[in-house]
């Protein structure tokens, strides 16, 4: 029973950084219709800022909120450059292909920039591990559980109780309607993207400590993420904080309990998440139900 309370609790942990990384798919999806299949590849980059910003001298609190910023404006500039001029097109074919030629050429910048080894990336927290009963947990993973319920608690206040909020949420919903009714649309979709940046930063500099700085640090975790969000509902950020702690929960019950899975080979379990989903619920957990008129 040990081992499996805490095996839960270390993929609650790990589902947590899903959570967030499934909400800047989501919150991506909604502004613009599409999948970023850049988003982990940007959310490393963000991180490799934190990591210098860093080296240069600042707390590291500081430096992982520059990073943040840094990542809000990049993820703005992408909408406005890359994605805006063809966003009027019926087929998103092309704008699936920036977003993969993007996450290349992050990639590819990175070890550039930064070089191709691991580097160490410093906790938040240090010090002994907390025992809740008989499982234990870091003190990073309480941060990162913390920091992830933060964000979804300002998500939530910015999309229920703030005009900007209920502005970018009719401009992702109906954009016609709302530039009826005087909603700047591009302004707002622009926003989402920048805010999807911002957490996929937040999410990436809370992950490097476990997973060391490298370009290619984040592509397991975005597998976990796309799956979280195809369980949740691409356009529900509720969706995607349910999924994200599904899937957590689910790969690490099946890398511990199922022999021939392992540590190795999880992302299998990621990969049949999504596939179930798309054979039986395509739409997710909490994701809108689409209505055809025959």
């Amino acid at each position: 029973m040990q081992v499996f309370l805490q095996q839960v609790v270390d993929g609650l942990t790990w589902g947590a950084l899903y959570a967030a990384f499934a909400l800047s798919i989501v919150l991506v999806y909604r502004a613009s219709g599409i999948v970023n299949f850049a988003q982990g590849e940007m959310a490393m980059i963000s991180a490799f800022c934190a990591w210098q910003f860093h080296q240069w001298g600042a707390p590291l609190y500081l430096a992982i909120a520059g990073a943040m910023v840094v990542a809000f404006l990049f993820g703005a500039l992408t909408e406005r450059v890359l994605i805006r001029p063809l966003a009027s097109s019926p087929n998103h074919m092309p704008l699936v292909i920036i977003t993969l030629g993007l996450m290349l050429v992050l990639n590819s910048a990175a070890g550039w920039i930064w070089g191709v080894q691991s580097k160490e990336f410093p906790s938040i927290v240090s010090g002994p591990a907390i025992t809740l009963g008989p499982v234990a947990m870091s003190r990073q993973s309480v941060v990162i559980v913390g920091a992830v319920v933060v964000v979804a608690a300002l998500l939530f206040v910015l999309f229920q109780r703030t005009r900007i909020g209920l502005a970018m949420r009719a401009a992702a919903g109906n954009p016609e309607s709302a530039r009826l009714i005087g909603v700047p649309v591009g302004s707002m979709l622009t926003i989402g993207w920048g805010l999807a940046a911002a957490i996929g930063a937040l999410a990436a500099s809370l992950a490097a400590p476990q997973l060391f700085l490298q370009p290619n640090m984040l592509v397991a975790s975005l597998i976990y993420a796309f799956a979280a969000a195809v369980l949740g509902g691409l356009d529900s950020p509720v969706g995607a904080i349910v999924g994200g702690l599904c899937v957590g929960v689910a790969e690490n019950l099946a890398g511990t309990y199922i022999s021939w899975i392992g540590h190795d080979f999880k992302q299998a379990v990621a990969l049949a998440l999504i596939l179930g989903v798309l054979l039986l619920r395509p739409e997710g957990l909490f994701g809108t139900r689409k209505v055809a008129r025959v």
